[in-house]
């Protein structure tokens, strides 16, 4: 069902942000013996949310609060989780240190803005967990903050198999994101972060050839053509130009860019989000490259087809060179976009996930 339009949508509030007012509210329990419930934090761009406590437990030298995250209207993998942050006092000169409790994972591969063995609790959270904890002091009188925070999710690890995290060289959960602290319906933020750090991750490793796909059929048809290492493969989704403009800038000697034949026409007439919602088939392209390549009378055929694989079935045998043809014009675009940083190859995989074409 096709979400509608006219109601403004819902912003909701990150992980981060989420994890910082856990940690806020923890502090304050160390320092007085009361947890503010709601709790309120300072984002980074100045707003000032309050966040309701789930889970309030006050012990003689540690504290834990939770607040259950709030993605709004967005369909975020991590909506309804608990965010726990414990914190415990360190010796005077300790600074704020992170860990990584129940699901939250560790880094393990070089690239990310972590370093090995660190939580993967990004700088822009630890900076808004730290403002937190500075706040709470101030506000209470006490020296600045010398503790330690460790960050949890309940059933973190299993989501962490829906996202990203695992080839990324994340292990044991999820990370904790978010740059703003609020979450924007759609804005698919954290998988176009996660193409990022893929790009880093692949680079660190010193990797010459990369592969970013539309989607899983595309991403196995390129496994099987290069046997590529797992780093080396980027779920893109609809993202190629969050992916093309990310490498113009990180550029690798390689790119191998794989998709159905549909995706991969709209990229051929310069669109770079490929989702069905924001942009379209331009079903004039297909018909003129079909009768370039010698197929008339299919393409007359083809007039009134209604998608890009129907006009595909209809080209019959010229499929394959149709499939060409788009991929030369997906490529042209592609480079363009590159601004000639990297070598591009662009492949068209079939639904059952045989190559149609390679160029």
């Amino acid at each position: 069902m096709a979400r509608q339009e006219s109601k403004p949508l819902r912003r909701g509030w990150t992980t981060g942000a989420c994890a910082a007012a856990a940690a806020r509210a923890a502090y304050t329990a160390l320092l007085t013996g009361r947890f503010p419930d709601p709790v309120s934090i300072r984002l980074p761009r100045g707003e000032t949310p309050s966040f309701p406590l789930a889970l309030a437990e006050l012990h003689a030298e540690s504290a834990r609060a939770g607040v259950v995250k709030d993605a709004g209207d967005d369909p975020d993998v991590t909506h309804g989780v608990l965010v726990i942050s414990e914190v415990s006092l360190l010796p005077a000169g300790s600074g704020i240190v992170f860990a990584a409790g129940e699901g939250v994972g560790t880094v393990t591969r070089a690239g990310l803005p972590l370093a090995v063995g660190e939580p993967a609790i990004n700088p822009a959270p630890r900076a808004m967990i730290a403002e937190a904890l500075r706040d709470a002091a101030e506000a209470n009188d006490a020296p600045p903050p010398d503790a330690k925070v460790t960050v949890s999710i309940p059933g973190g690890e299993r989501l962490a198999a829906k996202t990203m995290n695992a080839r990324l060289g994340i292990v044991g959960g999820l990370s904790i994101l978010g740059t703003t602290g609020i979450v924007v319906p759609y804005s698919c933020a954290s998988w176009i972060h996660a193409i990022h750090r893929g790009i880093d991750v692949a680079r660190a490793a010193g990797l010459d050839h990369i592969a970013a796909a539309t989607g899983p059929t595309s991403e196995r048809a390129v496994q099987r053509l290069y046997r590529l290492p797992e780093h080396a493969l980027i779920d893109m989704g609809d993202f190629v130009g969050g992916t093309l403009k990310y490498l113009r800038n990180h550029p690798v000697p390689r790119l191998t860019l794989a998709g159905g034949f549909g995706k991969l026409a709209k990229l051929a007439v310069g669109h770079l989000d490929l989702h069905s919602s924001r942009s379209r088939v331009d079903p004039a392209l297909l018909l003129a490259l079909l009768s370039e390549i010698g197929g008339s009378a299919e393409a007359r055929d083809a007039a009134q087809a209604g998608s890009a694989a129907e006009v595909l079935a209809v080209a019959g045998a010229r499929g394959p060179a149709l499939a060409a043809a788009v991929a030369a014009r997906a490529r042209e675009v592609a480079l363009a976009t590159l601004s000639g940083a990297t070598a591009v190859e662009v492949a068209v995989v079939g639904r059952d996930g045989n190559l149609l074409a390679r160029v």
